[in-house]
C-alpha cells in the first residue's frame, strides 16, 4: 500500500455459524476445539454416501420472525443476521435510509453513529445461492402446479439477493454487489470493498459472505465428486486438515459479514477498529474446472499480489488461515505454493490453522468467517489450533498449529487469509494489527 493510499479499517463483526449464533460465541468455540459437525437427521440419509454436515448452531427461526422467514432464502436469512451484529457491533445508529423487512426490529445503536447512505456499500457474495428456494420450488410446481409457486421466489433464488437485501435494510445506496466465484467469493468481496473504500466510491461498506447449501442434492452432487469425507460414524472428527488420514471436506453452512470503513472515517467517529484489511490479490489457474493447478503458481500469485498491494514483505507475516479444506491432495498443494509464493524463510515463520477443521466448509460464505478469523488471532494475539489433527501427513513441513491455539508475538503484525474456489479463483486477503 503506498502511503497516500487510503487505509481500510475493520470496525464491526457479525456472523452466524455451525459454531455459534454470533461472533463471540462462535470465536469462544473456535478457541476450545470445539466442532461444529453433526450427523443430519433428515428422513433417507442413511442412503446418501455422506450423512454429516456443518449445520448451524441457532437455527434463523429462532432470531427471526416466520413471516419474514417465509420471504428468505435461508442463504439470505442467515446474511441478515450476521450484518445486523456487525453494524451493531460497530457502533452505528439505526439507519434512517434503511427500509428493511416488514416487521422487523430496526438494527443499530441507540445513539450511534448515523451513516450517510449515498457513503455506505454492500458486498455480500455467495457461491451458489438460494438453492432451498430452487429445488424446494420445483417440487411445489411438479406437485401442486405453477398457481402455488411463490411470487418471490425469483428474488429469493438469485445470487445477489443476500446483498440486496442487506442493501436495503441498511439505506446502502453507494453500490451493491454480489461477486460470485465458487468457494473464493468472500475472500473476493472483502477485496472489493477495500477497493470501493480506496477508491472514494464508499467510507463504509458491509462486506463479507454466505451460504446455506445443505441439501440431499448437494450432498449427493460431491458425495459422486468424491469431494467430500465419508467418515460418517465419527462427524465431529470427519475434517481433518494436514492428517494423514483425511478423506475429503465437510460442507458448512453460515454468514460472516464485516464493516469496513475509511481510516478517517472511523477516527473520526471514535471508532473501535479491531484491525486493518491492508489489501487483496487475485489469480486465476486457467487450469481446471475444479481441480486446483497442480503447480500452485496461481495460488502463490494471490499471496504476492496481496502482499504487494498493501505495501508488506513476506517478512511482516506472522500468520495464515489456509484455505485447507482436509482435501488429500489440496492440503499440501497450498503448503507449497505458500513457500513458492512467500519464500523459505518467511513461509517457516508463520503459524499456520485451518479452522475448516471445525466449521466446515462453508464455501461463498468460508473467505469471509475465516477474515474475521484472521482479524481476531491478530488483535487477540492467539491462532486457534488445527482440530483432528492426530497424525501429521509426512509431506508437512510448515508450523501447523495442532493440539492448543498457538501465542502470536507482540507489536506490528500482519496475516494472510487464502481462499481458493471451482474455476481456477484464488484470492488472497491481507490484515494488519491495529496498535
Amino acid at each position: 500500500m503506498s502511503k497516500s493510499q487510503t487505509r481500510v479499517a475493520v470496525t464491526g463483526l457479525g456472523a452466524t455459524t455451525p459454531l455459534g449464533g454470533d461472533m463471540p460465541s462462535t470465536w469462544s468455540a473456535l478457541l476450545a476445539g470445539e466442532s461444529g459437525i453433526r450427523k443430519l437427521d433428515w428422513e433417507g440419509v442413511d442412503d446418501l454416501p455422506v450423512q454429516f454436515a456443518a449445520t448451524l448452531k441457532v437455527d434463523p427461526s429462532e432470531v427471526m420472525p416466520k413471516q419474514n422467514l417465509r420471504r428468505l432464502d435461508r442463504n439470505q436469512a442467515i446474511a441478515l443476521i450476521a450484518a445486523r451484529e456487525a453494524w451493531a457491533s460497530a457502533g452505528f445508529a439505526v439507519p434512517a435510509g434503511g427500509k428493511g423487512q416488514k416487521g422487523m426490529d430496526r438494527p443499530g445503536v441507540d445513539g450511534g453513529f448515523t451513516v450517510d447512505g449515498e457513503r455506505l456499500g454492500v458486498v455480500l457474495s455467495s457461491g451458489i445461492g438460494g438453492l432451498h428456494t430452487a429445488l424446494n420450488s420445483y417440487d411445489v410446481f411438479r406437485e401442486k402446479g405453477w398457481s402455488r409457486v411463490s411470487p418471490f421466489t425469483v428474488p429469493m433464488l438469485m445470487p445477489n439477493g443476500a446483498s440486496g437485501h442487506v442493501g436495503i435494510e441498511f439505506g446502502a445506496m453507494a453500490g451493491s454487489h454480489a461477486l460470485v466465484s465458487a468457494c473464493a467469493s468472500s475472500g473476493e468481496a472483502v477485496g472489493y470493498a477495500i477497493d470501493m473504500i480506496r477508491a472514494g466510491r464508499a467510507d463504509v461498506v458491509i462486506c463479507g459472505g454466505t451460504e446455506s447449501c445443505i441439501h440431499p442434492l448437494q450432498m449427493a452432487s460431491f458425495g459422486a465428486m468424491r469431494a467430500m469425507s465419508t467418515r460418517n460414524e465419527e462427524p465431529a472428527r470427519a475434517s481433518r486438515p494436514y492428517d494423514k488420514n483425511r478423506d475429503g471436506f465437510v460442507l458448512g453452512e453460515g454468514a460472516a459479514v464485516m464493516i469496513l470503513e475509511s481510516e478517517e472515517h472511523a477516527r473520526a467517529r471514535g471508532a473501535q477498529i479491531h484491525g486493518f484489511a491492508s489489501g487483496c490479490g487475485y489469480s486465476g489457474d486457467a487450469y481446471d474446472i475444479v481441480l486446483p493447478d497442480p503447480s500452485g503458481s496461481g495460488q502463490a500469485k494471490a499471496m504476492q499480489r496481496a502482499l504487494k498491494d498493501a505495501g508488506l514483505e513476506p517478512a511482516d507475516l506472522v500468520h495464515i488461515n489456509a484455505h485447507a479444506t482436509s482435501t488429500p491432495a489440496g492440503d499440501v498443494a497450498e503448503l507449497a505454493s505458500i513457500k513458492a509464493g512467500l519464500g523459505e524463510e518467511a513461509a517457516r515463520q508463520v503459524v499456520i490453522t485451518a479452522t475448516k477443521s471445525m466449521t466446515g466448509h462453508l464455501l461463498g460464505g468460508a473467505g469471509a468467517l475465516e477474515s474475521i478469523f484472521t482479524v481476531l488471532a491478530l488483535k487477540e494475539g492467539v491462532v486457534p489450533f488445527v482440530a483432528n489433527l492426530e497424525d501429521l501427513d509426512d509431506e508437512v513441513d510448515l508450523d501447523i498449529a495442532r493440539d492448543e491455539p498457538r501465542k502470536l508475538p507482540d507489536g506490528p503484525a500482519a496475516a494472510l487469509n487464502n481462499s481458493f474456489g471451482f474455476g481456477g479463483h484464488n484470492v488472497s486477503v491481507a490484515f494488519e494489527r491495529a496498535l
